[in-house]
């Protein structure tokens, strides 16, 4: 059936909440999310339905142009996938979505994170347990590790993943554009950010034509 290719979006928005995962962690861009056009125009995961409180949250269609997103650090990967394994995915967030209202973000699931402790709560996820969960339908991508225990690390460190756009999410969508137009001239001077997108399925389709 050929293959697609799906989006991972890791985050960083620099809040409060945010230090402390990261301090916890020792990681990064502690925040995950899902898409499946390279423009990032749906966005899907577990994170705050309201920017100014982060105690209230669940699933969300996150907007990278918001102000609360357009500031943040971030990378963006590409991952290629059967077309039936992509269809299995959508599938899944849909039947979340469609539940949305029922699903709450798992606070406590981080705490088990940090604990070693498995905390499964009945239609609560955070948001690499939510991409942990909706890959779960998948043949070529998975986890060793039960979804409750996944990190954003867990996934941006899997192999097949590759790197199109590291910086400001609010530049992301500039930056592919203007890729796009050397690329279509046939400039060879690309910044380094430009050159990284060139791993990108749409960019590889200019280069075969």
């Amino acid at each position: 059936m050929g293959e697609r290719t799906i989006y991972f979006l890791f985050t960083d928005t620099g809040t409060y909440l945010a230090r402390a995962i990261n301090y916890c962690t020792k990681q990064s861009l502690n925040h995950v999310s899902i898409s499946f056009d390279h423009d990032l125009r749906e966005v899907y995961s577990f994170g705050r339905k309201r920017p100014k409180n982060p105690f209230i949250g669940g699933f969300v269609k996150e907007d990278i142009r918001s102000d609360f997103l357009k500031e943040s650090s971030c990378a963006v990967y590409a991952y290629q996938l059967s077309a039936d394994d992509c269809e299995k995915i959508q599938e899944k967030i849909k039947e979340i979505e469609a539940q949305k209202n029922n699903y709450k973000y798992n606070f406590l699931g981080l705490i088990g994170v940090l604990l070693r402790i498995e905390i499964e709560r009945e239609n609560a996820l955070f948001c690499s347990q939510f991409v942990a969960t909706v890959l779960r339908e998948t043949e070529a991508f998975q986890v060793t590790k039960p979804p409750c225990f996944v990190t954003p690390a867990d996934i941006r460190n899997h192999v097949g993943l590759k790197l199109i756009y590291q910086g400001k999410l609010g530049d992301y969508q500039q930056c592919m554009q203007v890729t796009e137009r050397r690329l279509i001239k046939g400039e060879q001077s690309l910044t380094k950010q430009s050159f990284i997108y060139l791993l990108s399925e749409k960019v590889k389709r200019f280069v075969i034509r």
